[in-house]
């Protein structure tokens, strides 16, 4: 199927926003969370602080760019591919919104060894599902050509 003008432009910034949390993503399991142990007591509140108006920076117009493009896609285009898609960015949203922000905020009163190991535990939801959503993502890129 060959998609609109409209649509093969919004497929096109929906994979962009996806791959590039994908990336985001991996790089924070892999290196940052784990590295927060690291920091020291005596500076970790306002490393915390810092890190979380930076990532904010860095992850607000992504995610929101690919929530957006995201329901639109499955509205105009529906299909296993863009619903499934869908489903896995909620449950990316969810988990933010329920573990990782909690516990970031937690972590704003200084390092907790419990919270740290939780925040890095939970946020293998947020992996996983982000590389999901890539699979996803590039699916329907490549089904609409």
């Amino acid at each position: 199927m060959t998609p609109s003008p409209g649509n093969a432009w919004l497929l096109l910034v929906h994979c962009a926003t996806t791959l590039f949390m994908l990336g985001v993503i991996w790089f924070v399991q892999i290196v940052h969370y784990p590295l927060f142990q690291h920091v020291g007591d005596s500076g970790f509140v306002g490393y915390q602080r810092r890190h979380t108006r930076r990532t904010g920076w860095v992850v607000a117009l992504p995610m929101v760019a690919e929530l957006a493009s995201a329901v639109v896609l499955a509205w105009r285009m529906g299909g296993v591919l863009a619903w499934g898609g869908l489903s896995v960015l909620g449950l990316i949203w969810v988990s933010t919104g329920f573990w990782q922000v909690p516990a970031h905020r937690r972590l704003e009163g200084g390092f907790d060894v419990a919270t740290h190991r939780r925040l890095v535990r939970t946020n293998w939801v947020r992996t996983v599902a982000w590389s999901a959503r890539a699979v996803l993502a590039l699916a329907l890129l490549a089904g609409s050509r």
